[in-house]
């Protein structure tokens, strides 16, 4: 689904036609979802320059909830604010950040993925599957956009073992870090998503089996391979620009 056709289902179903401010910051999410998704899909590039008005037009919604989710993306440090210039999309992550990156992962979700095995609910053992049904489906798409949807999916993942784990702190962390939007944003490697439903599926087992030592023991595994596969693309960008991979 494109980013119009999303939220305009949105609107159909309420969330932007009202003068509420609960109506309006469900579009500010909706507005923030699928900006977010240009990220990830690279439909809006690394180093470029976006403004309200033309996001406004683009996305068919008043320049408030555009302004609204760029606030928001800035406070998290997905864009950059340009005095009198609008916003600039970061540059690409560098090989730094990510090594800092995947030193926090690997202290905290293990961590969640062994809380989550005792503490889940049947409720969101179901989800976790369900969310594996809708990557298993995008698995196999083609283009920017596909791989974009699935690695907002990813994250969703992760996101929810972290829920399930009942600590808002390391939950919290880890959505600051915004690891899989960077990741994704890196290259497009079917292989990258191949590999990751197989150790996001070692992952639900431990959970769903009450296992805390075999959860934590796949998460490490996972994000530890996920690191490696990352270190290739990040090998292979240094032989194009390496300054701007190492700073």
């Amino acid at each position: 689904m494109d980013d119009e056709a999303m939220i305009g289902r949105g609107r159909r179903a309420g969330t932007g036609g009202g003068s509420s401010g609960r109506a309006g910051g469900r579009l500010a999410d909706e507005v923030y979802d699928a900006l977010l998704g240009q990220l990830m899909s690279l439909r809006i590039e690394p180093g470029s320059r976006v403004t309200i008005d033309v996001l406004a037009r683009e996305l068919g919604v008043s320049q408030t909830p555009i302004r609204d989710a760029l606030n928001r993306m800035e406070s998290e440090g997905l864009v950059v604010r340009v005095p009198h210039a609008g916003y600039r999309i970061p540059p690409q992550i560098t090989r730094n950040r990510f090594e800092d990156m995947l030193e926090v992962r690997l202290l905290l979700e293990p961590a969640a993925a062994r809380r989550s095995a005792e503490r889940a609910t049947l409720a969101q053992v179901a989800d976790l599957r369900r969310m594996l049904e809708e990557m298993a489906e995008l698995e196999g798409g083609d283009g920017p956009t596909a791989y974009g949807a699935f690695g907002l999916r990813d994250a969703a993942f992760h996101d929810l073992v972290a829920l399930s784990a009942e600590n808002q702190v390391i939950r919290e962390t880890l959505a600051r870090l915004h690891s899989h939007v960077h990741l994704f944003r890196l290259h497009r490697d079917a292989q990258v998503t191949h590999l990751a439903m197989a150790e996001h599926e070692d992952v639900v087992a431990a959970i769903a089996a009450r296992d805390p030592d075999a959860a934590a023991y796949a998460m490490r595994r996972h994000i530890l391979r996920s690191g490696e596969r990352f270190r290739r693309l990040f090998d292979e960008l240094k032989e194009t620009d390496p300054v701007a991979v190492e700073a």
